[in-house]
């Protein structure tokens, strides 16, 4: 596949982006074989409704709410019960690198942010510099996992590296609006988990207001027994309706459940669930995975 570039510049760009395809490939590796795994097998999963088999039938809209509340409205480390937590202001996402690699990375997190930006429909960048950011994404190696977790996130978090792969944290204002996050990812670690491109997409979109992860949950890229590395059409129905104007910072339980079925009922009718599963895949990292 290696062929010498010529000077036009049609061949140019083909050659560049044959030069990050090999890149990717290298440096994914476990990753690209896992995608390749049927999905985990749907009677495994405890589902939130015992009548249904979520993979099936995830699109029924008890089913949709109960996972709403399931990943909007807790928390991973605790078992509080929790307002919604969302953005308002743009979101500006610095990367650090402190590895190699460092375009194939950038460009990773550069397409997950497009895809995350068109699906809410919410103002989220990547920034040059930190003082300019309120997301801080930084790409380390193993080594320094537990170091940077305590840097970033503080002694509390770095309890929780043994078992993870890779970390993301928010906090909030007083009228639970997310204001700041970070998201720290040892690549190695991530690679040899084959989980380099579960890590960008999972703990970024948990930092818009998603923070749980649960075996309740599938298919979702939020339930840890999924070898789902992308958006699935559930996560994209939870992302919609987390950044709807109708769904508020600070709304509890009891308070979200009228607006929830308001927007799907609305998008039963008029095919947003039923064409969900598709529309997702158009997300610029589908293709690039071979979906």
């Amino acid at each position: 596949m290696q062929k010498r570039p010529k000077t036009s510049k049609h061949n140019s760009k083909g050659a560049c982006l044959r030069r990050f395809w090999r890149s990717l490939c290298m440096s994914l590796g476990l990753c690209l074989s896992l995608l390749a795994l049927p999905l985990y097998a749907a009677q495994t999963q405890p589902a939130l409704i015992p009548a249904l088999t979520p993979v099936a039938d995830w699109k029924n809209l008890t089913y949709i709410t109960q996972a709403f509340s399931e990943i909007a409205l807790k928390n991973e480390y605790d078992v509080a019960k929790h307002r919604v937590r969302k953005w308002r202001i743009p979101v500006r996402v610095f990367v650090e690198h402190q590895v190699g690699d460092r375009a194939l990375h950038t460009q990773l997190v550069r397409m997950h942010l497009a895809h995350l930006a068109e699906i809410t429909g919410h103002d989220i960048q990547l920034v040059d510099t930190l003082l300019d950011a309120n997301l801080h994404l930084v790409f380390t190696r193993q080594s320094q996992w537990e170091s940077e977790v305590t840097r970033l996130m503080g002694p509390s978090s770095a309890k929780n590296v043994h078992g993870s792969v890779c970390m993301a944290k928010f906090a909030l204002n007083a009228k639970s609006e997310i204001e700041r996050a970070w998201v720290i990812i040892p690549v190695d670690q991530a690679q040899m988990h084959g989980k380099l491109v579960a890590c960008v997409v999972e703990e970024i979109t948990q930092v818009l207001g998603l923070p749980n992860d649960s075996e309740k949950v599938f298919p979702s890229i939020f339930n840890d027994k999924t070898p789902q590395d992308l958006l699935t059409g559930l996560d994209f129905i939870l992302l919609k309706l987390l950044y709807s104007p109708n769904i508020r910072a600070g709304m509890t339980a009891a308070e979200v459940k009228a607006p929830l079925l308001f927007l799907l009922e609305q998008w039963q009718r008029d095919g947003t669930l039923i064409h969900a599963d598709k529309t997702v895949r158009q997300g610029q990292l589908y293709p690039l995975l071979g979906y």
